[in-house]
């Protein structure tokens, strides 16, 4: 269609042309508007007027406008846009010398002087607000962004397409946020902090981590007397650049927070306001009036203000978080109370001496400070006798009293109330022991605050927010020890400083005493001292300098707990996860697990024990350590804490798998699961441990929990689809094999991985595996393991396409599971059996074998057994043609595999399902069906099996002409980490690409994962 003008007089027809991009495109000529067409003309247009004067070549103008999709007729489509453009912009009486577009040779040029732009007045008003702020002329350089600003009409070029139009729409996007950022500084230097804040909120500004915009915040709730809030700003945005980003603020950001914390006018306001008090908050009206200070009663009606506070240490890193908690602002009328606890060495004392700086100028009448030495410091415990007495000395020397200080704690708990009735105080109480310590020392007067610290957590003290101090983050960790060693010395060896910063766990008393040690040891390198670090045995000792030691601050915290606290606490010694539950101390301690709950929940009031979230427990890895050398000290009671939970893990692991506890007895059993899901459940919790947990066994010489464990753990990591959790756990227990007590274990190991292997494709590997199996098995007649091998070795030849010896060994597996009561083991031989009839033709004689398998599994009643059967009889009915007995069958067997929880399982059964509808033409219902299989694989499943699914799924797009959606799944089965190992799917999956894929409807070989 061609480009028209709106209605308007000759006059109007040839005034002043005007083009705005600073929101929807939109042109005028006078007072007229012009109809500029569709939004790719549009696209054209702004290109042109994006690179006038420049001549724009055919190429680029394509380019800037259809990216890498040019139409199929490349420049030849241009001329019809210009033309469009030039009939709505040009003037009436304009020919083609006068037209605003020229045409030159091999592109076109826009007219700039032709037409009046938006762009150009943003430019001019933007460089003349630049100029002003930096004259100093902050008023005009305010009046001249804001014009700038008042040009914008919303998102600039919404919905233009090509490159051109979204680089410029960020690129316009950011000036915005600029000429805001600009304003919003102006304002705060002229002190308008109440407009700055306006200005910030701006929706243009709404970018969740913008460090600059938090700046400015932070300076304007300054500068408004909202110190409190400043902080709190800082601590909201350092969560979400590490929640979001993984990163810490940047300098900047950085620079103001502690220019906050120390109350740096200069900084944050400009030299022309740091001369002028912040603003104050209005108090309510409502707000009781503060009571006059001892201090009016001396002449001048002032006297020194006392301050008892410790240094502020020059090092506190990673502790925004909880400085904002800290200085956060209180009822003004009421005494507030905030309880900080954490482990020994956490720097409970040195953040809260920060924090108390931080407020001290809001205290008029003093800041005390007193160490109750609440865990063995020296010079011993203070009772809250000898504390209150210091304290009545303390204010009553600031009120130039004499101090008459009463010995019943009754008199002195009067004294100090009445004493500091009519005072504003800062109180820090340092290593409370027990709340009975704190409650008689809290002053009386109206807006005190009370900060204490204390390793056990101070439930039984009423105070208005809590919290507890962590170890740093490994970041936070480095960053501190750069501080503390020199950023020189440390960045010499990057990853030697990390490794001694996570050996320490980021417990700022071990970084102290860690650099401490390097300091004076100038030859010492940091891989020297991490390596000694490395050593568990000798960890603890290394963190030893002068009187500071990390190890008595643990003593000083286990010597103070009940003798039924330390012996649990001895007990979590030998706890072989790193995360663990209430269940495995109540083996251990031979209770139930709720008492063994209340010893945890006990240990972790006393900072000893962590709680990342409920129900589950974790030692800092300096503390294991510790407890580790309590338990060794009292040695026959550490091994049989360590037999107790190992014996769990095997016990649960059988528990969780089908096959029950067929294998020889290994001692007493343990009562602790009610179901197979709630054993699977409990070692799911474990997460990605349970591997780790074979390598403790073994490292502790107890290879037979060692073996007993990786094989009891074989069928749960199947039924996750973990299988390469499974071989680390089988491969790190197999060298053990030989040194256990158990003649089983060599044989066992060995098939347990020649399964794994069969799951994964590796047939030639299996093959070898299972023949060392059979070689195990013969010399200690092992009739259970012989059949599991023959099995397997029976599986294996048929994957590496050898039929006549998989036929020959799968009927020898038939007659030995015919004298075991392995369920599981008989239907596999019978079923794989079955498949290999099936491909030879011979489908009556696998529907016979599978209906012997069948029935053999329901008379077991095991979901995953019944499963794995129907899957193979379903491929049987495939084979036959027998379609809609297939479909039957599949989505049985998908319950089932659900109701097992066998991931694998679930997944090739949904997927063989589909197959099946692909085969009746249901393609739709095929793709759905696929879909539900790839949800229910997770990122540990198999690849192989997952390039099956994709594979078939692939196959069905194409089938219904879907062919892009089926090179992505295609090109995606390809790009699996571990592709390269499945040589059939790869080879599938490339032949899809290339349009030669064999069709979905040609017979497999059972379940996929059997």
């Amino acid at each position: 269609m061609q480009a028209q003008r709106s209605g308007g007089d000759g006059a109007e027809a040839n005034g002043e042309l005007r083009i705005d991009l600073l929101g929807p495109v939109r042109a005028r000529r006078g007072t007229a508007p012009l109809r500029l067409g569709p939004l790719r003309r549009q696209a054209v247009l702004c290109a042109l007027i994006h690179r006038a004067p420049a001549l724009v070549t055919y190429g680029q103008l394509l380019a800037d406008v259809w990216g890498v999709d040019p139409p199929g007729t490349g420049h030849q489509v241009l001329p019809s846009y210009i033309y469009a453009l030039r009939k709505t912009l040009d003037a009436a009486d304009a020919g083609p010398d006068r037209s605003v577009i020229r045409s030159e040779r091999g592109g076109y040029r826009f007219v700039l002087g032709a037409a009046g732009t938006d762009l150009a007045e943003l430019a001019e008003e933007s460089s003349l607000s630049r100029r002003a702020k930096a004259s100093g002329d902050l008023d005009l350089a305010l009046r001249h962004a804001q014009r700038a600003l008042e040009l914008f009409r919303g998102e600039p070029l919404p919905g233009l397409p090509g490159p051109l139009a979204a680089s410029e729409r960020q690129r316009l996007a950011l000036q915005q946020r600029m000429l805001h950022h600009d304003r919003a500084e102006s304002l705060i230097s002229l002190g308008r902090y109440p407009d700055a804040l306006d200005e910030l909120l701006a929706p243009a500004l709404a970018q969740p981590h913008d460090e600059p915009l938090a700046a400015l915040r932070m300076r304007a709730l300054y500068g408004s007397g909202r110190q409190a809030e400043a902080l709190a700003m800082h601590q909201e945005m350092r969560r979400r650049l590490l929640e979001d980003l993984g990163v810490e603020p940047g300098e900047e950001l950085r620079r103001t927070h502690q220019a906050v914390l120390r109350r740096d006018d200069r900084l944050l306001l400009g030299p022309s306001q740091a001369a002028k008090p912040p603003a104050v908050p209005t108090l309510k009206a409502t707000e009781p009036e503060k009571p006059p200070s001892p201090a009016s009663d001396h002449p001048g009606g002032s006297h020194p203000r006392r301050n008892d506070l410790p240094g502020d240490t020059a090092c506190l890193v990673g502790r925004e978080h909880e400085l904002g908690l800290l200085t956060a602002p209180m009822p003004p009328g009421a005494v507030s109370v905030v309880t900080v606890d954490g482990a020994a060495g956490v720097g409970k004392t040195a953040l809260v001496v920060r924090a108390a700086w931080a407020l001290s100028a809001d205290y008029p009448d003093g800041c005390l400070f007193v160490d109750l030495h609440g865990h063995g410091g020296s010079p011993g415990p203070q009772d809250p006798q000898r504390a209150l007495r210091r304290l009545l000395r303390a204010v009553h020397a600031d009120s130039g009293e004499s101090p008459d200080t009463p010995e019943n704690v009754e008199d002195l708990v009067t004294a100090w109330r009445a004493a500091t009735s009519a005072l504003r105080l800062l109180l820090v109480i340092d290593d409370a022991r027990s709340a009975e310590h704190v409650r008689p020392l809290l002053p009386a007067g109206p807006g005190s605050r009370v900060l204490v610290t204390g390793r056990q957590r101070l439930l039984g003290l009423d105070a208005d927010r809590r919290f507890t101090v962590e170890p740093l983050s490994t970041d936070n960790a480095v960053a501190l020890l750069r501080e503390l060693l020199g950023a020189q010395r440390a960045d010499r060896e990057p990853e030697a400083a990390l490794e001694l910063a996570q050996r320490c766990g980021g417990l700022p008393l071990a970084l102290r005493i860690a650099t401490s040690r390097l300091q004076h040891r100038p030859s010492w390198t940091l891989t020297l001292l991490a390596g000694r670090l490395s050593d568990g045995e000798r960890s603890l000792s290394e963190l030893r300098a002068g009187d500071r030691s990390v190890e008595a601050a643990f003593t000083m915290s286990y010597d103070q707990l009940t003798p039924a606290l330390q012996r649990g606490f001895r007990a979590l010694g030998r706890v072989p996860t790193a995360d663990f539950d209430a269940l495995s101390l109540a083996v251990m301690l031979d209770t139930s697990r709720e008492r063994a709950e209340d010893v945890l929940e006990d240990l972790v009031d006393t900072s000893l024990l962590q709680q990342p979230r409920p129900g589950r427990y974790r030692l800092h890895d300096l503390v294991r350590a510790h407890a580790r050398h309590l338990a060794a000290e009292i040695p026959d009671q550490a091994a049989a804490d360590l037999n107790a939970v190992l014996h769990l893990y095997t016990s649960a692991g059988r528990m969780a798998g089908d096959e029950g506890d067929r294998n020889s007895p290994i001692g007493p059993g343990v009562a602790a699961f009610d179901s197979r899901r709630d054993a699977s459940a409990w070692l799911r919790a474990a997460g990605g441990e349970l591997a780790d947990l074979v390598a403790y066994a073994a490292a502790a010489e107890e290879f037979d929990h060692a073996c007993r464990i990786a094989e009891a753990l074989v069928e749960h990591l199947v039924r996750q689809g973990q299988y390469h959790e499974c071989r680390t756990a089988l491969e790190l227990a197999l060298p053990h094999a030989d040194r256990a007590t158990d003649p089983r274990m060599p044989a066992a190991l060995r098939n347990c991985l020649g399964m794994i292997d069969i799951y994964q494709g590796r047939h030639r590997l299996a093959h070898t595996r299972f023949t060392e199996a059979l070689r195990h098995c013969r010399a200690h007649d092992d009739l259970r393991e012989r059949a599991r091998a023959a099995t397997g070795m029976g599986i294996a030849h048929w994957g590496l396409g050898e039929v006549e010896d998989a036929v020959a060994h799968l009927d020898e597996a038939v007659r030995l599971t015919a004298r075991t009561d392995d369920d599981w083991l008989t239907g596999a031989a019978l079923c794989s059996l079955g498949a290999i009839r099936s491909l030879q033709g011979r489908h009556e004689e696998a529907f016979e074998l599978n209906a012997t398998a069948l029935a053999i599994a329901e008379k077991g009643g095991l979901p995953r057994a019944i499963s794995n059967v129907l899957c193979f009889a379903a491929d049987s009915h495939v084979a036959a043609g027998h379609h809609i007995q297939a479909q039957h069958l599949l989505r049985r067997a998908a319950e089932l595999a659900d109701e097992a929880e066998d991931v694998p399982l679930r997944a090739a059964s949904l997927s063989r399902l589909a197959t099946v509808e692909h085969i009746q033409g249901s393609l739709h219902s095929a793709v759905d069906t696929h879909h539900k299989a790839l949800a229910t694989l997770t990122s540990e499943s198999n690849a192989g099996l997952e390039m099956k699914v994709r594979i078939r799924l692939g196959s069905t797009y194409a089938a219904a002409g879907r062919h892009a959606e089926a090179r992505h799944e295609y090109r995606t089965a390809l790009s699996l980490p571990g592709a390269s190992d499945h040589p059939h799917e790869l080879s599938l999956a490339r032949e899809g690409l290339d349009g030669t894929n064999r069709p979905t409807d040609e017979p497999t070989t059972g379940s996929d994962e059997t």
